[in-house]
């Protein structure tokens, strides 16, 4: 029997890294009316796996094992007449009988069916139908395999309410019987904003991870990049300027992970990051995305960002960033996106500008951040550099108990530390 910690590490990585083909491709078989079958499906699958590898051992093809008793499990269903009838497939003739039914399944099931499938699933999820958070929330749980809890964890509210979310928009997609489709016209630019929210939401989950040991997950920012690459390079969609900024920011964002980690798993911020280690290629490719996204045409709010975390790159040093630039962003993000979150990460920019006691001023004017622990750290990091101490110690107590993330609590374990030191002296 193999170590069932190994076992069950590899159903995870499955499940987020094939559950969302999974289910794209079975909701195109099933129709979109039966998402819950072709997550049950998908479900069902893994929980064969998970007992089968139990008793049997790991096979050599974990992926393809999986895939293909999802598609067995499938042609089972797609057998019983009432399925087969409501089925909106394009290929569901195929399936009655048996001497096609193989073929049809290899061709959905081939890798560009796939991706197709995908895209068909994202805009499907992104309906206007749908409210913007249940867009979200259920792109997030089918297309990318986040559990209810990652999903809380990136809306801030509570596995309820996603919960609750989930449930309307699978019964409004049945209702209203919305096509598994990419749309076209003016729904494709409406639509489109909602798939950009999702990709974007997903990236940051991966750039700064809201649980588990290790605040960095790659695995979740490169399926984010994949999925701008796959909506800008589909050949329907013509409007692709605010997909390609958002694509720059994450490569340009993305440059910086293996830096963003010591070799002992500890955060490293901006200032102490070693550059040596970003990944220039993607840095290139960042900026290649960014000029493809027509900055001085269009604006949004993820041109914005991708031209500030543009500043950061280009920079040799810290000392030598254009922090003059940065702010001007912000002041222009600020017009787009006047919220809290923007206005906090402006305070950090102001303090290189202006000075702290000017950022400490209007970070104190920011409301509803007090349950944020970037909120406090970013108080500290002023107090600290003001020579208050005492203050600062306040606040990182204050962010340690807002964080479970082993990396953020050891950078501010390191920093109470350093503020008990001083006020010894």
């Amino acid at each position: 029997m193999k170590d069932q910690t190994e076992i069950n590490n590899l159903i995870d990585r499955l499940f987020r890294e094939e559950s969302g083909k999974l289910i794209a491709v079975l909701t195109r078989l099933f129709g979109a009316e039966n998402l819950d079958l072709a997550e049950d499906v998908v479900q069902d699958a893994l929980t064969e796996a998970l007992r089968s590898w139990t008793d049997n051992g790991i096979p050599e093809n974990p992926g393809g094992w999986l895939y293909r008793v999802a598609k067995n499990k499938a042609l089972n269903i797609l057998r019983r007449e009432q399925v087969r009838q409501e089925s909106s497939s394009d290929v569901a003739h195929f399936l009655q009988s048996t001497w096609t039914a193989q073929p049809a399944l290899e061709h959905l099931f081939s890798e560009k069916e796939i991706q197709d499938d995908q895209l068909r699933m994202i805009f499907t999820c992104c309906h206007s139908a749908i409210s913007v958070d249940s867009q979200i929330a259920l792109a997030l749980k089918t297309l990318c395999g986040f559990s209810t809890s990652e999903i809380a964890s990136a809306f801030i509210t509570t596995e309820e309410n996603v919960h609750k979310r989930l449930v309307r928009a699978r019964k409004t997609i049945r209702d209203q019987q919305i096509p598994f489709d990419v749309p076209v016209g003016a729904e494709l630019e409406t639509r489109l904003r909602a798939v950009q929210e999702t990709i974007y939401l997903l990236f940051n989950e991966g750039y700064k991870a809201s649980r588990g040991d290790s605040l960095v997950r790659l695995d979740l920012a490169e399926e984010a990049i994949r999925l701008a690459e796959m909506v800008v390079e589909h050949p329907s969609i013509s409007a692709k300027q605010t997909t390609y900024a958002l694509l720059a920011l994450m490569q340009l964002n993305a440059s910086r992970f293996s830096a963003r980690l010591d070799q002992d798993g500890n955060l490293m911020t901006l200032e102490h990051q070693d550059r040596s280690l970003w990944d220039q290629d993607r840095i290139k490719a960042g900026f290649v995305s960014l000029q493809k996204s027509d900055p001085h045409q269009f604006v949004s709010k993820y041109h914005i960002l991708a031209i500030i975390s543009s500043y950061h790159c280009a920079a040799t040093d810290f000392e030598k960033t254009n922090w003059m630039g940065i702010l001007h962003e912000y002041d222009r993000l600020l017009q787009i996106d006047d919220s809290s979150i923007v206005r906090l990460n402006r305070t950090i920019v102001l303090s290189r500008v202006e000075g702290l006691d000017v950022a400490l001023s209007e970070l104190e004017k920011i409301k509803g951040l007090d349950h944020y622990q970037l909120y406090h750290s970013v108080k500290a990091d002023f107090e600290i550099r003001r020579g208050e101490h005492v203050r600062a110690l306040s606040s990182l107590q204050k962010a340690y108990t807002l964080t479970s993330v082993p990396s953020e609590r050891a950078l501010i374990n390191e920093r109470m530390s350093h503020c008990k030191k001083k006020i010894e002296n």
